[in-house]
C-alpha cells in the first residue's frame, strides 16, 4: 500500500500544490492514469477544482480525470494508477462518496496497488473515520466511517496557536475531547507543510516542522521527520 497524506495543499505565498511537489515527484513515478475526487469542493465547481489540480501538476505528465465526469466510476477507479482526493469539506466529501458507493471501490483499488494521494479532507478520508476533521458538518453522511487505509487518525492543518483574548478551546483540547470518547484511538496532529507517507508496512513523517502524537490519558508527544513507530 502506498499513500501520501498531506496536511494541506498550499503554503502562504506559494503556488497551489507547490510545496509537496518534491515528495509527489518520486511518489508518482510510473503513474499515468489518475482519478481525482473533487467532492470536498463546496465553494468551487468540480470542473474548476479538477482543472486546478491538472494545472498544478502539469509537469508530471499525468492523465487526470475528475470522477464526476466519468460514467463508469467503479471501472475507472479500479483501473487507475493513482487516486487523488482533494481538500475542502470532509463531511461533503464523505457523503458524496457514500452516495455514489465509492468507498469500497477506492479501498479495493488501493489494495490492488493503486497509489493514494490525499490532502486535508483527502488525508482525513484515509483514516478509520473523519472524526478528527476540522470542518463544520455542513452535510450529514451516512456514517463517519472513512476508507480505513491506516489505523490512526490525522488532524490536518494542526496548530497549537491561541488567538489572544479568545476563550475557545485550542486544537489540542479538542483532540483530547475526542480521545475521551474514543480512548482506543491514536491521533497525529500534522501541521501545514508536513505529510505522512505509507510505503507498505513502513510509515514516515516528512516535511518541515513538528507533528504531535496524541493518545488517551497520555501527554502529547513531539514527532519529527523520519520513520514513525506507532
Amino acid at each position: 500500500m502506498k499513500l501520501l497524506l498531506l496536511s494541506n495543499s498550499t503554503i502562504k505565498g506559494e503556488t497551489y500544490l507547490g510545496w509537496p511537489q518534491e515528495y509527489l515527484k518520486p511518489f508518482l513515478k510510473g503513474v499515468k492514469k489518475v482519478v481525482f475526487i473533487p467532492y470536498a469542493g463546496v465553494t468551487v465547481s468540480y470542473d474548476d477544482y479538477t482543472q486546478s489540480v491538472v494545472d498544478a501538476l502539469i509537469a508530471f505528465d499525468l492523465q487526470i480525470d475528475g470522477v464526476h465526469t466519468i460514467t463508469d466510476k467503479k471501472e475507472a477507479i479500479l483501473k487507475a494508477d493513482c487516486i487523488m482526493v482533494g481538500g475542502g469539506n470532509t463531511f461533503s466529501l464523505l457523503k458524496k462518496m457514500q452516495d455514489e458507493n465509492l468507498v469500497g471501490t477506492i479501498k479495493e483499488s488501493v489494495s490492488r496497488g493503486a497509489k493514494y494521494v490525499g490532502w486535508s479532507a483527502g488525508a482525513n478520508m484515509a483514516c478509520p473515520t473523519i472524526k478528527t476533521t476540522n470542518d463544520m458538518p455542513v452535510e450529514q453522511p451516512q456514517s463517519f466511517n472513512a476508507l480505513n487505509l491506516i489505523d490512526f487518525q490525522i488532524n490536518p492543518h494542526f496548530t497549537n496557536a491561541v488567538i489572544p483574548n479568545h476563550g475557545g478551546e485550542s486544537r489540542e483540547m479538542r483532540l483530547q475531547e475526542y480521545l475521551v470518547k474514543n480512548p482506543n484511538s491514536t491521533v497525529i496532529g500534522v501541521p501545514e507543510g508536513m505529510l505522512i507517507e505509507v510505503d507498505g508496512e513502513t510509515t514516515y513523517l516528512k516535511g518541515k516542522g513538528e507533528a504531535l502524537l496524541f493518545r488517551s490519558e497520555q501527554e502529547s508527544k513531539v514527532l519529527n521527520s523520519g520513520e514513525l513507530k506507532l
